[in-house]
């Protein structure tokens, strides 16, 4: 069973993941290292832009991921802050059944849940983060979102006040309770 990491951006997946490997003696995968490693080494950002700003492509790209990622057992898998987002055709976002199910299917899900405007101001002007939208503001982007993530998560952990440590023994402790 792996043990799978969701949440916006700046909410620490990556530290805490590599905390947690610590603990747990389980190698982490990055989904958005992986998708970064299978477009030759390109930023995220250099790989939206380079599709445009099509949402869409960069979104079939994880769920690729998602599915070579679910197959491993016994991993942390640190997915991108959009892996529960898809595209409607109008092109709203919408939840990702198809993403969030392939890594249910062997994994727990773990929601890092954080202070939205915290977050947000983290990220701002940060090249390396590509705009989540043309018209909209990453608070209101980030607010959209939580539905998703909370449909998809089966264990919600508050990040607020506490070390990425900490955050990898709540963790621990909780996933050892239910796996």
């Amino acid at each position: 069973m792996n043990i799978v990491l969701i949440g916006q951006r700046a909410c620490g997946k990556s530290s805490v993941s590599r905390h947690l490997s610590r603990l747990s003696k389980r190698p982490v995968l990055s989904t958005d290292l992986l998708i970064s490693y299978e477009q030759g080494g390109r930023s995220i950002a250099d790989i939206v832009t380079a599709c445009q700003g099509d949402w869409r492509s960069f979104r079939d790209m994880e769920y690729a991921v998602a599915c070579k990622a679910a197959v491993l057992d016994g991993i942390i898998i640190d997915c991108g802050g959009g892996m529960v987002v898809d595209w409607d055709d109008q092109g709203r976002e919408i939840f990702s059944a198809r993403k969030v199910s392939v890594l249910k299917k062997n994994g727990f899900v773990v929601w890092l849940q954080g202070d939205i405007q915290r977050l947000a101001q983290k990220v701002l002007g940060d090249a390396a983060r590509p705009a989540l939208s043309d018209c909209l503001a990453i608070e209101e982007v980030m607010e959209r979102r939580l539905p998703f993530y909370r449909q998809a998560a089966d264990w919600t952990v508050d990040i607020e006040g506490k070390t990425r440590k900490e955050l990898a023994q709540e963790i621990m402790y909780h996933v050892g309770q239910h796996l």
